[in-house]
């Protein structure tokens, strides 16, 4: 599989929706545009790749549809700037890992799928995102080792905010999660004191469950 120009072509049409449907920043249309989506998915699925649809990736998951990637990029990017580090929950195949890196951000990530973070590690590495830091092990649980982080960003839906999670976060860090059961609420939270932290909602979107545990 290959970056050919018939890809690059979906990829600036899909950019170009996109750009209709939100006013993103340049810099994250540059970052959705570099990152070739197709190599992310199975054979078989890469004509689908540069739809607006989620897809699916093995284990019951799913690719987060490329508008979500970049507005939770867009909302986590209001804060955290290059060079900063940040802690995705989920990996999955990679997908947003290498969008936040190609933002410029020092990303650690944590997937509770065996199959899923491997799958991530040879995507990435396939790819020459070296810098990623992957890890197989329970996102309620995070990366206490390598906190605090500037930004965290969860991409599947949390019955709740996690405690350890807001721990985890820098104060003057953002975090950016997904909230609810049936559907959920785009939700940031801003740390702005050691104790104190500041929400607010931006719209409603559909994740994949955030579960305990590993598999």
């Amino acid at each position: 599989m290959v970056d050919s120009l018939l890809h690059q072509g979906k990829r600036r049409q899909l950019i170009k929706s996109l750009s209709s449907k939100y006013p993103f920043p340049d810099s994250i249309l540059e970052a959705l545009y570099r990152v070739p989506r197709h190599l992310f998915l199975e054979k078989g699925l890469d004509n689908l790749a540069y739809l607006d649809k989620p897809l699916p990736i093995g284990c019951k998951q799913t690719i987060s549809q490329p508008f979500t990637v970049a507005m939770q990029t867009h909302l986590l990017c209001e804060v955290v700037g290059k060079f900063q580090k940040v802690l995705e929950i989920g990996t999955g195949c990679g997908y947003q890992s290498a969008v936040l890196a190609q933002m410029g951000l020092r990303v650690y990530t944590i997937e509770r799928q065996k199959e899923l973070s491997m799958l991530a590690q040879k995507n990435l590495t396939k790819l020459d995102y070296h810098t990623i830091l992957t890890h197989y092990g329970d996102g309620f649980e995070g990366m206490p080792k390598f906190a605090p982080f500037k930004g965290i960003l969860v991409t599947c839906g949390a019955p709740e905010i996690p405690e350890k999670l807001l721990l985890q976060l820098e104060v003057g860090g953002r975090m950016v999660i997904p909230c609810g059961v049936d559907s959920q609420t785009m939700i940031t939270v801003d740390r702005i004191s050691e104790k104190e932290y500041v929400k607010s909602e931006h719209g409603q979107y559909s994740f994949v469950p955030m579960l305990k545990g590993v598999e």
